[in-house]
């Protein structure tokens, strides 16, 4: 293992944006972006998934419950549908019902990594998910629920798993538990891990060793870096001491207040010990209280044999699919999942302060977090939803991200949300520049660097799902000299 320390040697991993040094070595790894797409090109090929939608009544191994209606498996694992009573008094909605996912796991989405050539190569898996838009997405090395890699479903092994189950012979550069979509999971958590693996390790049919620098080119394109990868890639240690220097960025154009956002000795407009006390302070005041409720007997919601669905038709669906798979644990399944309507809007909005990019964070309050609030983006919401909620409830800062013009947006791409549990969920994910000025914080909005951000990442149960995903958006910025 090297002793040079993580945020360098990740910065140099993220400036290798056409691969790492040297020829394909027989080990999956491309020296360009045409060995990745050719790679994915043969993986598409020998991906087979096919998802039919049936109705919730007749999901073979599902069961709904005869007092509640919520909807479980025969073994007790995996998941349970179930209905979720939310009371938020000061929020913009004070009251609403909804169905909720309740898996009370803690899963394992996990990166190995490894140097070639001097630079650090992370191992991804070319994943199909049920609810995918286009099928074939990188994913991380693992990424498994504690259901599957018990093998509840007395399925095959997870690939490489035993590397995250038994890190003693390698080096952690990562692991912290984070939340997933709180507005749909009800305290859902992750275990994101990175681990630097020690002597060969041969990438299996499916898998490949890729930059960061690859990654981040490949977050642009729709659909392929999924969220639990994005989720993981942004807890690496990438802002510290000397990153700056590292990224090589000069001036006052935005790559460089990125890279000084990112270095410890970037200024921020608040201290550390400023934001801790802010969000505990925000989590305290906010009132958030939750209890369960049967499925059945949700106010607004129409629970049929085919699918649970809202009066008005927004918000989302639980409907039923089986599924086909070839290369999966297990060939053959059937399960719920939700189905959300419309594509979300997922924005942040950063400024230089200074000479260093700040980024706007929301304390958000949802009904499946752990600890009631974490920082979400900017803008975080549906906007097809809100026709059927008061002005009131009208996010802030909608319009602006909205009306952004192409001289402000540094990012744009539609993303996917997680596919083992919600179907064809994507949002338009952006980046979008403005002028600093006090109209932007308020209760609620705080700026912070990236080096700040990073640092709560590390503490996990902070920096929400989105927002983890706009963290890695953010950092991909850093190696792409376009922006400079």
């Amino acid at each position: 293992m090297t002793a040079r320390p993580a945020p360098l040697r990740i910065a140099r991993s993220a400036l290798c944006r056409d691969g790492g040094a040297g020829r394909d070595s027989g080990n999956g790894r491309a020296a360009g972006p045409d060995g990745v797409q050719a790679w994915l090109d043969q993986a598409a090929l020998r991906t087979h998934m096919e998802v039919t939608r049936v109705p919730l009544s007749g999901l073979a191994a599902w069961s709904r419950d005869p007092g509640t209606g919520d909807l479980g498996h025969r073994s007790g694992g995996f998941f349970t549908v179930r209905g979720l009573e939310v009371d938020h008094p000061l929020g913009p909605v004070p009251h609403w019902s909804q169905p909720i996912i309740d898996q009370p796991e803690v899963g394992i989405l996990g990166v190995l990594v490894k140097e070639f050539g001097g630079v650090l190569h992370c191992l991804a898996q070319a994943k199909v998910e049920p609810g995918n838009l286009d099928g074939l997405q990188l994913a991380p090395t693992v990424q498994a629920t504690y259901s599957n890699y018990t093998r509840v479903h007395r399925g095959l092994h997870v690939p490489y798993l035993g590397y995250f189950l038994d890190v003693s012979r390698h080096h952690v550069i990562a692991d912290v538990c984070q939340s997933e979509h709180a507005a749909w999971f009800l305290r859902k958590r992750n275990r994101n891990m990175v681990v630097e693996v020690a002597g060969d390790v041969e990438a299996a049919p499916g898998f490949r060793w890729m930059t960061v620098g690859q990654l981040h080119r490949l977050l642009t394109r729709d659909d392929l870096v999924n969220m639990d990868l994005r989720s993981v890639l942004s807890c690496l240690p990438f802002a510290g001491p000397d990153v700056r220097a590292a990224f090589g960025a000069r001036g006052d154009g935005f790559r460089a207040a990125l890279t000084r956002s990112c270095d410890a000795a970037g200024r921020a407009l608040h201290g550390d010990a400023e934001i801790l006390r802010w969000i505990a302070e925000t989590r305290a005041r906010t009132a958030v209280r939750t209890r369960r409720a049967p499925l059945d007997g949700l106010r607004h919601w129409h629970s049929g044999d085919d699918a649970v669905t809202h009066e008005s038709g927004l918000f989302f669906d639980v409907i039923g699919v089986e599924v086909e798979a070839a290369g999966r644990e297990v060939g053959r399944w059937a399960q719920p999942m939700l189905r959300p309507h419309g594509t979300a809007v997922v924005a942040f909005v950063v400024t230089r302060i200074d000479g260093v990019l700040h980024a706007l964070v929301h304390a958000l309050a949802e009904p499946g977090s752990i600890n009631g609030v974490e920082l979400a983006p900017t803008v975080q919401c549906t906007p097809e939803n809100h026709g059927h909620l008061p002005p009131s409830a009208r996010p802030a800062f909608l319009d602006e991200v909205l009306r952004a013009g192409p001289d402000q947006i540094r990012f744009t791409a539609r993303l996917s949300e997680e596919g083992g549990r919600l179907y064809h969920a994507r949002g338009r994910y952006l980046i979008v520049e403005t002028e600093p000025g006090g109209r932007w914080e308020r209760p609620g909005y705080r700026w912070l660097t990236l080096r700040q951000l990073a640092a709560l990442l590390r503490r996990g149960h902070y920096v929400n799902v989105q927002a983890r995903s706009l963290v890695t958006c953010l950092f991909s910025l850093t190696g792409d000299t376009a922006v400079a």
